[in-house]
């Protein structure tokens, strides 16, 4: 790779450009603001020394980011580079220059994401705004998740076994054609020569469990005779019969040696569930009432009223993977870029006294969000001394009650998730007369506490006491906004469904979507564009005051 200078927008391109574009254009305002924003340098390590000359990787990631900003497919994205004058002046290209063909894009998108270095254009963005002044460390950011479809079609559970069963026959057709011939039943011929969707299945609950036990025992017939020895040894490296293999093994189970449906809590967890043989990374997720078949991404941006409200890191996940797992790693890449806020609002999917004492420990970020409250039944019926209620001596190690009983057991344990906890005991004999038994416990034994390590405990009082507030509500109240962030990217980013398949390539389509929304965020901040009212409709505008 020969390093391309983009330092100069060459003479004749910039006379017509600005005389085409007197007031300037997206493109031109940030080339003019930001500069070059990328080098060759930056991506040497993704090209080899000595072959073929290729473009400019500097000129394919701006025009790759470009092209995310106006939503253009690669052959529009070429023909761009060839034929407009802004980009040809973002760019730094002649104005004969003829561009390139339009598969480059493609090949450029599979080099970084097969190095994982989608976030190294991002990072480029956020670095060149940061040269200009427009993000810093400090002050607040505001993060929150949404749901990312796969750009596969969903499968129910019938159909995705006969999907991939029919996927492994077909692969195996190509590489053992003769063989599988010999060994395939006349029957299957009917069953799995079909796409599921273009196939009727019974109608009725208890054909369609025969059904799918057929095909698992077909499938489960497929898997022994590959693993003979008379079968090919190639086969058994064929990734749609691994795939086969590892959806029997969650799917079906031998009884009395007939193959039979796993009863659906005798399965994996969506974490490891599969959910279809044309993306095999591809997971369930669920949010209150919604289900999806994909993966989630996590957007943490800047917040404050005197400068653009910029992404600063995004997050792409299975979509199981819950909001408080992810909150360490954005502190920690946050920690990389030197753009640690001090304050970070966050939802209550992100928060816990644990999370809240670590920011604050390894980061000195102070985690904004509404804990967990008590949810004692108890207490939620009635009047309940909760944990507020003891005097928790942690140097002695004991307790006391609100009847002025002192606890007789103290010992360190861990909770059902693996994290210590400390088990405290009062004994039968004083619970057992004492007046405020009816507000203490219902058990037959004596009240038992479990706390949480002593920094997390005294956080998650103290959290709890705030939040009830005025002065936290208008605080938190900030957190609102990333909602117009996640609207913005859904509406005209597509930010909702991946373009590719596989969390490396959506991962990579979420870093150049990112980029793009920093580059219309920084055009409009430069425009004096001013941020979009939240929309009321005519009738919730009658609300009453009160």
């Amino acid at each position: 790779m020969h390093g391309v200078d983009l330092a100069e927008i060459p003479e004749e391109t910039a006379r017509v450009a600005r005389a085409v574009f007197p007031k300037g254009c997206l493109a031109m305002r940030v080339r003019d603001t930001l500069g070059p924003v990328f080098a060759d340098a930056d991506f040497e390590e993704l090209f080899p020394v000595r072959g073929r000359p290729v473009v400019s990787p500097a000129r394919l990631a701006l025009a790759s980011v470009l092209q995310f900003t106006e939503g253009l497919t690669d052959r529009q994205a070429a023909h761009a580079v060839r034929s407009r004058l802004d980009w040809k002046y973002a760019l730094s290209l002649e104005l004969t220059d003829t561009g390139f063909d339009f598969s480059v894009l493609s090949e450029f998108r599979a080099r970084l994401a097969e190095a994982d270095e989608g976030r190294a254009v991002f990072d480029a963005v956020l670095a060149a705004a940061g040269e200009a002044g427009l993000v810093k460390a400090g002050k607040r950011q505001r993060t929150d998740a949404t749901h990312v479809l796969a750009a596969t079609r969903d499968l129910n559970r019938l159909e995705f076994v006969v999907e991939t069963l029919r996927t492994a026959l077909n692969q195996i057709a190509e590489v053992a054609g003769d063989w599988l011939a010999g060994l395939a039943a006349p029957e299957w011929f009917d069953r799995y020569s079909a796409r599921p969707e273009d196939s009727r299945f019974p109608s009725r609950w208890a054909a369609r469990v025969e059904h799918g036990e057929q095909c698992g025992a077909d499938g489960m017939a497929l898997l022994q005779a590959v693993w003979s020895g008379a079968a090919p040894a190639s086969l058994r490296i064929l990734p749609a019969v691994e795939f086969l293999r590892q959806t029997w093994v969650q799917q079906f189970q031998r009884v009395e040696g007939v193959v039979r449906w796993r009863e659906p809590k005798n399965t994996p967890s969506g974490l490891i569930r599969l959910r279809t043989p044309h993306e095999p990374e591809a997971r369930t997720g669920a949010k209150r009432d919604l289900g999806w078949s994909g993966y989630k991404v996590h957007l943490s941006e800047t917040c404050e009223p005197d400068a653009p409200h910029l992404i600063t890191h995004i997050h792409t996940t299975p979509a199981p993977v819950t909001d408080d797992a992810v909150l360490e790693d954005i502190h920690t890449a946050l920690a990389k870029r030197d753009l640690v806020p001090d304050e970070h609002l966050v939802d209550a999917g992100y928060i816990d006294a644990e999370q809240i004492h670590h920011a604050r420990r390894d980061h000195g970020i102070t985690l904004v969000g509404p804990v967990g409250k008590n949810t004692n039944q108890q207490q939620v019926h009635g009047a309940f001394f909760d944990n507020t209620h003891f005097t928790i001596d942690w140097e002695r190690h004991s307790a006391i009650c609100p009847g002025g009983r002192i606890s007789v057991g103290w010992r360190a344990d861990q909770s059902h998730r693996g994290t210590p906890v400390t088990r405290i005991r009062f004994a039968v004999r004083d619970c057992g007369p004492c007046e405020l038994r009816a507000s203490c416990t219902s058990a037959k034994t004596g009240r038992h506490l479990t706390l949480r390590p002593r920094a997390e405990h005294e956080i998650l009082q103290q959290a709890r006491t705030e939040q009830d507030t005025d002065h936290w509500r208008r605080r938190y109240g900030h957190r609102a906004g990333v909602e117009g962030t996640i609207s913005q990217g859904v509406q005209a980013f597509g930010l909702r469904r991946s373009r590719y398949r596989g969390l490396a390539k959506t991962r990579l389509q979420h870093h150049f979507t990112g980029a793009a929304i920093n580059l219309a965020r920084l055009d409009a901040w430069f425009t004096g564009k001013s941020l979009a009212r939240t929309r009321v409709s005519p009738f919730a505008a009658l609300r009453p005051a009160g």
